[in-house]
């Protein structure tokens, strides 16, 4: 512009600059009015705008948080989304795991938490400063597998449970080739393929486990860690995903979102109804429909109900603290937790995420407006 007005008569320098004026106004006042720019489209920032919206930063704010592996892609994706609209926040996520999660933040090391896995009672009796267990996204657990030649593959519950437990080691064993008519299986060995580190994916994926078979719940149990009897390990679902990939024959508990994103096939599994059901979208939020959610969002689904269910789904919950020191910390997670429940759900699926029904979405945002007073939460449709 400044080239050339270099070359104009002083007449069109006053003309232009008197446009350039009024632009510059229009712009200002479009501004006011609650839009903002993309670099494509204009739209209102609505609940979660911009810094001169409900989020005004006097400082520079950076969030840190750590925990669940199994959550880590769309919490990625949200933190990086959200600082660009918030230019003075900023959100670091470290996928550690969650049981080393749950640690970091009951030492109050973190500002947030994650984990695939409620905290229990006497986790949350530790923490002075209290405890909110925010369910942000769901997602099924697959079992992900590495067998050439093999696209679709239905497993009954006694045969994956006798997989993991070391009793069939051969892809071409007959209770697995009984359920699979038609598919050419080869012979070859199975390898297992479990976490290595403290991982919610294990606490709910052995909860599984432990609900379906009796044999399972005497011989291994539950928890985040557990004794594998048969198996590789490898950290975080990363690690697993990874190790699948590498290993001809191997089988492996992954979050479906790392499945999907990585081009694994995982099998079709048995639920409670006798249906074989390959996990998708629709068949975790079936399983999501059959659970009500109490009062404190603490739901574990074990073994869900309905014919259409999908049997390995989770919900996976952010823990913040009830009481933050910093009144600009406070704000800026409950800025947060609101872009996760409103724009953040919508590209859940996506990512191989479940986006939580709106009820749910209410419940968890009553929750988390306790954190601070100075933001209300607003996430109505």
């Amino acid at each position: 512009m400044v080239f050339r007005l270099a070359f104009m008569n002083p007449t069109h320098i006053v003309r232009s600059i008197a446009v350039l004026t009024l632009a510059v106004g229009l712009a200002a006042c479009s501004g006011n009015q609650g839009t903002e720019t993309t670099g494509e489209d204009t739209e209102p920032t609505g609940s979660a705008g911009g810094e001169g919206d409900k989020l005004a930063l006097a400082d520079n704010v950076a969030l840190t948080g750590a925990g669940a592996s199994f959550p880590a892609p769309i919490y990625q994706r949200w933190f990086q989304e959200i600082s660009s609209q918030y230019p003075k926040l900023r959100v670091n996520y470290q996928s550690i795991g969650s049981g080393a999660g749950v640690e970091q933040f009951s030492q109050e090391t973190v500002d947030f938490g994650a984990s695939d896995v409620a905290m229990k009672d006497e986790e949350i009796s530790e923490v002075d400063r209290g405890v909110l267990m925010l369910p942000m996204t769901a997602g099924s657990i697959v079992l992900a597998y590495n067998l050439e030649g093999v696209e679709e593959l239905k497993l009954p519950r006694d045969v994956y449970v006798d997989i993991l437990l070391g009793n069939i080691t051969n892809w071409n064993d007959p209770a697995i080739a009984e359920a699979n008519e038609g598919v050419e299986l080869p012979d070859q060995p199975i390898t297992v393929i479990h976490r290595s580190d403290g991982s919610g994916t294990t606490g709910v994926f052995t909860k599984h486990l432990s609900a379906i078979s009796p044999e399972w719940e005497e011989q291994v149990g539950e928890g985040k860690t557990v004794e594998w009897p048969t198996g590789v390990g490898a950290k975080g679902n990363e690690g697993v995903t990874a190790q699948i990939q590498q290993t001809d024959g191997a089988i492996g508990y992954v979050e479906y979102g790392y499945a999907k994103n990585n081009d694994l096939n995982f099998a079709a599994l048995e639920n409670q109804s006798g249906n074989f059901v390959t996990p998708s979208d629709e068949s975790a939020s079936k399983t999501l429909e059959a659970v009500t959610l109490p009062e404190n969002l603490r739901a574990f689904i074990s073994d869900p109900e309905g014919e259409e269910s999908y049997p390995i789904v989770t919900y996976t919950w952010l823990l913040a603290y009830q009481e933050y020191e910093n009144p600009e910390t406070a704000k800026s997670l409950e800025a947060t937790i609101e872009y996760a429940l409103t724009k953040g759900q919508e590209i859940a699926p996506e990512l191989g995420y479940v986006a939580l029904p709106q009820n749910v979405r209410e419940k968890v945002a009553e929750a988390a407006d306790v954190i601070s007073p100075d933001y209300d939460i607003d996430v109505s449709e």
